[in-house]
């Protein structure tokens, strides 16, 4: 048993949901602290002279709180300016119209929170790349450890004997604790695959929106599937 776990964030990167395809089950991580001007309320997109950041409005009140208590934000002037920049600079992409029926659909989900606005949108796209993982929230397991601890705790709840982590957290996470637990400790090989972009020159580490509308929702899933050594 496989499980990987991650703050929900908004409309992540390839790499979240190589993460995500690889797992037996992948945790919402809804319970971590909301962190301001992070991957969890802003991505990228490719304009034509740069990356451009698309930046979720959300209504945090104290420094404290969780992504469950954070709330979006979001008007009809956000929900328009965004899909219109979406259109000028995904028009000319092959697969426009059926990725923007989705992010038109996707972005319109007001009155909820961070964590739910986020998790919707990558559990449908999770759907749409035909995923087979489950999809749990730490919310819903009531565990009340933190840091590594709740790593642990977590991979025990479902009977894990592997956590599968990103490579960003090979820093700090020690791997005897896993194994102390009866838990293998297995980072990410996800590289980065190049795949057709719209304008010059080929940019990495975008939101995923970026690969969805130039390659479609059938090739996008090989594309992520082949992208490490898993397959």
């Amino acid at each position: 048993m496989i499980v990987s776990i991650h703050q929900p964030n908004f409309i992540p990167w390839i790499g979240y949901f190589y993460k995500i395809c690889y797992s037996d089950v992948f945790v919402f991580l809804d319970t971590a602290q909301y962190e301001k001007n992070s991957y969890a309320d802003r991505n990228a997109i490719k304009a034509s002279n740069a990356a451009i950041q698309i930046k979720l409005p959300v209504k945090c009140l104290h420094h404290t709180d969780s992504y469950c208590d954070v709330a979006v934000n979001i008007t009809d002037y956000w929900i328009e300016k965004t899909l219109k920049t979406l259109e000028y600079n995904y028009k000319k992409a092959r697969y426009f119209d059926q990725v923007y029926e989705d992010m038109n659909r996707w972005l319109k989900r007001p009155d909820v929170s961070l964590s739910e606005y986020n998790s919707l949108i990558i559990t449908d796209i999770c759907k749409k790349l035909q995923f087979k993982t489950k999809i749990q929230f730490a919310r819903e397991l009531h565990i009340d450890s933190t840091n590594i601890q709740r790593i642990i705790d977590i991979c025990k709840y479902f009977n894990a004997d592997t956590y599968f982590s990103g490579k960003g957290a090979v820093n700090y996470q020690n791997e005897e604790i896993f194994l102390n637990n009866g838990i293998a400790l297995q980072y990410t090989d996800f590289s980065h695959p190049v795949y057709d972009q719209l304008w010059n020159g080929f940019l990495p580490n975008l939101s995923i929106v970026d690969l969805l509308f130039n390659e479609g929702y059938e090739k996008s899933s090989s594309i992520i599937k082949s992208s490490g050594s898993h397959e």
